[in-house]
Formats: structure tokens, C-alpha cells, sequence
């Protein structure tokens, strides 16, 4: 799934998803053949020739400017976010950025074991920047079931998000997450598309999650933010914990939850997930 052309694709898929309307153009009359906006129309309203255009979508055109990449996101009505993703795209493809794809530093500082115990019973782990968990406190583990009994080198996040069978009822707005999570890939590709670890991710759920590769299609970016999320947890029930993202060096982060209100039910929660961990010590886990 690994795009030959990443800027030409993703200028064909957001044009895809506009309408004549959305953009202040007649719809005409019959039957569009075209989904979403033609190539023309999209041209004429960035101020370019479709000659011109139609070489960036087939990836013949490879070093457009900021004027002709502001025209384009303005035409694409693209937020900030995918404005700047825009611009990470033209720039990998002009070379303009050095590529990058080099395997993931698997090695754990002592200094990041030691603070995924001492935030106990904040359940915390450390992902590489393809969401592979190179640590994570035995809280963890508790909170996302069947995740340690997976091997070692299997445990991302992402996969287990989309292949896991537990992950459906867990997150209790699957479609939600699964959005994001897709889009926060996209983003990723876009800062590195010679990322090797990156891609065959992206491959191996592409050939089997069709949730996952219907997503993919849609061309979503996002980076990951802070946010909160509700679990329906089978030993646990329903509970709702806030999460901090802290970035490192290398595209890897720190992920740690909490409860999403400082209350006694919050505590409760903690306390439950805490003596989980004490009876059911998964491999792996710090301490």
C-alpha cells in the first residue's frame, strides 16, 4: 500500500472528496463520470494550467513552490495540518529533506524504565514512532487485555487496535480512534516516506484489515494529541482516562494515563488497575 507517488496521491484523493458546491462552482448538468472535483476545476482555482496540475498528480512534476502549494491547499480547503503535510510531501519530493528509514533504536534508557514504575498506577509506555511498545509498567498491560501475551515484537498499538479481537469492545468508540490512529500514520509517512518499518506496518494492515485499508484511502492526516478515552474494560467496566503524549528524541513518546476527573471514582479506578497488575504480572514489564 506503499504509495509510488505520495504528493499526487494525495492531491487525488482530496480533490476526490470535493464537490463543485463546496467550492463555489456550478454543479451542471448530468452525470458527473468525475468523483469529486475534475482536474480542471481544480487547476483553474489553484491559478494553475491543467497541463501544469495534471503532471503533479501523475508524479511528473516533482518540485512545485510555496505559491503553487498555498494555491493548492486553499483550493483543497485544507486545514493547518494538512496544509503543513501538503508542504512535507513536495519537499520529500524535490529532495529537499533527507530521507530518513533507518531501523528503530530498540535500546531502553534505565532513566525511562525507572519512570514508567515511579508514575505507577498510571498505567505508561514507550512506543518507537511506528508504535512498536518497547516498555510498559504492568498497569498497562492490565488496561489493554491480551496485549501481553503477545510476543515481544508483535506489540504495537496499532495492530492491536485493528487486529486484536479485544480492541473492538474495548474502545468504546472504535470508529473514532481507528480514524485517527489512520490518519496519525499519514502523517508519519508524510515526514518520512523511506521509512521501512513505517511502510511494511502500513502493508501488513493494508492486506488484513479491511477497516484499516478502507481508512487509509480516505488520506486523513494527524499527529497524535492528547485527548481522553472511555474503556469498556472486561474486568473493569466502563472507565474514561485522560492521556499525555511526551515526545522524544527519534520519534519515539511516552504515552500515560490518567483519570479524567481527580475524583474518588478516578482513585478507585487506579487502585483496581493496580491490584490487577499485582496478581497478573505480565512479561516484559518494569519492575
Amino acid at each position: 500500500m506503499t504509495p509510488i507517488h505520495p504528493l499526487g496521491e494525495f492531491l487525488q484523493a482530496r480533490r476526490a472528496r470535493l464537490q463543485p458546491g463546496d467550492v463555489g462552482l456550478p454543479a451542471g448538468t448530468g452525470l458527473r463520470r468525475t468523483q469529486g472535483l475534475r482536474r480542471e476545476e481544480l487547476a483553474a482555482l489553484a491559478g494553475l494550467s491543467i497541463q501544469y496540475y495534471t503532471r503533479l498528480e501523475q508524479g511528473r512534476e516533482n518540485n512545485p513552490g510555496g505559491t503553487v502549494l498555498d494555491g493548492l491547499a486553499a483550493a483543497l480547503r485544507l486545514n493547518e495540518e494538512e496544509h503543513a503535510h501538503l508542504y512535507a510531501l513536495a519537499n520529500h519530493a524535490a529532495e529537499r529533506m533527507s530521507a530518513g528509514g533507518s531501523p528503530a533504536d530498540r535500546e531502553v534508557r534505565p532513566g525511562i524504565l525507572a519512570l514508567l514504575e515511579r508514575v505507577r498506577p498510571w498505567p505508561a509506555y514507550l512506543l518507537t514512532r511506528t508504535s512498536d511498545i518497547l516498555a510498559a509498567n504492568p498497569e498497562a498491560f492490565v488496561l489493554f487485555p491480551g496485549l501481553a501475551e503477545w510476543a515481544p515484537e508483535r506489540r504495537n498499538t496499532v495492530r492491536y487496535l485493528f487486529l486484536h479481537p479485544a480492541a473492538r469492545v474495548l474502545f468504546s468508540d472504535w470508529e473514532r480512534v481507528a480514524a485517527g490512529t489512520t490518519a496519525q500514520l499519514r502523517s508519519l509517512l508524510a515526514a518520512d516516506p523511506t521509512d521501512r518499518e513505517l511502510a511494511a506496518l502500513v502493508d501488513e494492515l493494508g492486506s488484513t484489515s479491511p477497516e484499516f485499508a478502507s481508512r487509509w484511502e480516505r488520506y486523513d492526516v494527524r499527529r497524535r494529541r492528547s485527548d481522553r478515552q472511555t474503556f469498556r474494560h472486561p474486568r473493569l467496566g466502563e472507565i474514561t482516562l485522560a492521556f499525555e503524549v511526551l515526545r522524544m528524541e527519534g520519534g519515539r513518546r511516552v504515552t500515560m494515563y490518567q483519570p479524567a476527573e481527580p475524583d474518588e471514582a478516578g482513585r478507585r479506578t487506579l487502585c483496581a488497575l493496580s491490584r490487577l497488575a499485582a496478581t497478573n504480572d505480565p512479561p516484559g514489564s518494569p519492575g
